[in-house]
């Protein structure tokens, strides 16, 4: 009977091994739990818990480790891609808006042959389209002619746009001095062939009348000098300034 209980002890298997195992996997565990619930990747909160691992793993008489874990280099994220644009601002909006109404207008001039007559212009004050009397007004008359009805028409067609802009109307003469029956000056010639003109634009019941506004220069502001009669044609004109909603002459500069 001792023979068998003494061989019994020489078969018992020593588990002592199994503890360190078992605190071995429940840091494991422990550390899986940590890293699923972070939803970001913190670079602090990783390093607190990477030396956390490091001093309980090499803790004891063990060693279960006897290197340290080396810590990522993880850059921080950036709120926004270094490659993607800014947002265009209102002013660069609004040129955009600007250059396919002159697009459109030039289309227009274009398709009717009309070059020699009307052009226009685009710059920080806005976008001008200049019509010349010849084709507009009998010489010292206010009325507006068959040619320039028909202008009047299709140009107020193309000043309806969404949002609306204000519209300046300005006319022009020569420096032939004007004193007949209607008028007594190129200044009051001038005011009233820029009215007629906008009362024309304004049967468009689409467009804002509030939103004009009329003024004549009379010679005042001639393009050319007058010193042909050539060039005094050109300075016999109407203009037609649409006015930008937002300053838009830090980018016409640019283009």
């Amino acid at each position: 009977m001792r023979k068998n209980k003494r061989k019994n002890e020489d078969h018992h298997v020593d588990e002592s091994w199994l503890l360190p195992y078992s605190d071995l996997l429940t840091l494991l565990v422990a550390l899986f739990i940590v890293l699923f619930a972070m939803s970001e990747i913190d670079v602090k909160k990783y390093e607190e818990l990477s030396a956390f691992f490091q001093s309980e793993f090499s803790s004891g008489d063990k060693g279960i480790m006897e290197h340290p874990v080396p810590t990522p280099e993880i850059e921080p994220q950036e709120e926004e891609e270094e490659n993607e644009e800014p947002e265009p601002s209102d002013g660069e909006k609004e040129l955009l808006n600007l250059q396919e109404l002159q697009r459109k207008i030039d289309n227009y001039i274009r398709e009717n042959n009309l070059t020699a007559s009307l052009e226009t212009q685009l710059s920080g004050e806005g976008l001008m389209i200049s019509i010349k009397n010849d084709i507009s007004f009998d010489p010292g008359s206010s009325d507006v002619s068959e040619g320039g009805i028909e202008i009047a028409r299709e140009i107020s067609n193309l000043l309806y746009t969404d949002p609306p802009h204000q519209i300046v109307i300005s006319g022009h003469t020569d420096d032939v001095p004007m004193n007949n029956a209607r008028f007594g000056s190129n200044w009051e010639l001038s005011v009233m062939r820029a009215v007629n003109f906008m009362s024309l634009i304004l049967d468009n019941e689409q467009l804002d009348p509030a939103r004009f506004s009329a003024k004549g220069y009379g010679e005042h502001q001639p393009v050319v000098a007058n010193d042909s009669d050539a060039n005094r044609a050109r300075n016999r004109r109407v203009e037609v300034l649409i006015l930008p909603n937002y300053d838009i002459t830090p980018y016409v500069n640019e283009q």
